[in-house]
């Protein structure tokens, strides 16, 4: 095989390669993307992880469907907190194609703009996220605050 065909070839290969390679990554990589937006408080950063016709549901806010709602939301928190840390504990993932779940617990520290003390809040979230023009999105996302310890 000569040098021009063997590179066509690879190529190719590498081509056909791409997208199983990204499907693999599945949830893991948008919550990877939406970790690191969360702690440089970057608002588009955040928005790349949400398909524009996404769901999100997060404690203490009415539902936001859709980008503009999403931003809206994110643009509040942002304007009223700084994120201090955010983590993320007792992952799971489930890819099949273009498909991808995930849930697990989360903590989240906030300094409020207005003063005050840092906040800590933990809980638990699912989401699902699909691919779309070679990355993966968010198309639900559901968190929830840890119940109230009971009395």
């Amino acid at each position: 095989m000569n040098r021009s065909r063997s590179a066509f070839v690879f190529v190719l290969i590498l081509a056909l390669a791409l997208p199983a390679l990204a499907a693999d990554r599945g949830a893991k990589s948008v919550d990877a993307a939406w970790m690191k937006a969360m702690k440089a408080n970057d608002l588009e950063g955040i928005m790349a992880c949400y398909a524009a016709d996404a769901e999100l549901w997060l404690p203490g806010a009415p539902e936001a469907s859709g980008a503009k709602a999403i931003r809206a939301l994110y643009q509040g928190f942002f304007a009223a907190n700084t994120v201090q840390s955010v983590a993320t504990t007792d992952l799971h993932y489930r890819t099949s194609g273009t498909l991808s779940a995930a849930w697990g617990e989360y903590t989240l520290t906030i300094v409020p703009k207005a003063g005050g003390s840092p906040i800590t809040m933990h809980g638990r979230f699912t989401e699902v996220a699909t691919l779309q023009d070679g990355h993966w999105v968010y198309i639900a996302d559901h968190a929830s605050a840890d119940p109230e310890a009971a009395k």
